[in-house]
């Protein structure tokens, strides 16, 4: 289709998991910090401040998730991949490169066990703590597909990561935005501990 070869769609796909995941995680840290009432914030155009943040955060979830799914699905269209459906239930049995392809399976499990806890009937049910530990999952979600799509031949020929590759400096560039986001989720933290003990 257009030139393109399954593995390329599939890769495709899985850049584009990419993207939203870490978006998606960014926009997941603001919410988590009182982005809102931040100089930073303020000081932004305010059709920008008028974005429904959690909403966008919601739905690039479900796009993520989608990709996500689609990604491996063309390549058990491929024959010549040797992927197949029971891969996804039993990664360490894949052709290619079982330890990368388990991340990615326990990231793609791991972002449906957040996504769903996140529903309004089920968090409701789970309370505000256990909801927020369950949460918490998405931290290490990002981190393992991130890792996955770093490590992953694109050709599915065992080669060595190729760390200044194009798709390869994305994953790269992802993590990098991961990290400095943690950190700051984690400056955020310790500064609110200090003042609630403060009073």
């Amino acid at each position: 289709m257009f030139g393109l070869s399954y593995l390329d769609i599939s890769g495709s796909l899985g850049l584009c998991a990419t993207g939203l995941l870490c978006f998606n995680f960014i926009l997941g840290i603001l919410l988590s910090t009182g982005f809102k009432s931040q100089p930073f914030w303020k000081k932004l155009p305010e059709k920008i401040r008028l974005l429904p943040v959690e909403r966008i955060h919601n739905w690039t979830a479900y796009l993520a998730l989608f990709f996500a799914f689609l990604h491996p699905c063309i390549l058990f269209i491929d024959k010549a991949s040797g992927f197949e459906w029971k891969h996804i239930f039993v990664p360490l049995s894949a052709p290619k490169q079982p330890a990368i392809v388990l991340l990615g399976v326990i990231s793609f499990f791991a972002l449906i066990i957040v996504i769903l806890s996140s529903q309004k009937i089920i968090k409701k049910k789970l309370g505000f703590r256990t909801w927020k530990n369950i949460h918490l999952i998405s931290y290490l979600t990002a981190l393992l597909f991130l890792i996955h799509g770093l490590f992953m031949d694109p050709l599915l020929k065992d080669r060595p990561t190729d760390f200044i590759d194009a798709e390869k400096l994305f994953s790269e560039f992802c993590i990098l935005l991961l990290l400095v986001a943690a950190y700051y989720r984690f400056h955020y933290f310790q500064s609110k501990q200090t003042k609630l003990r403060k009073k």
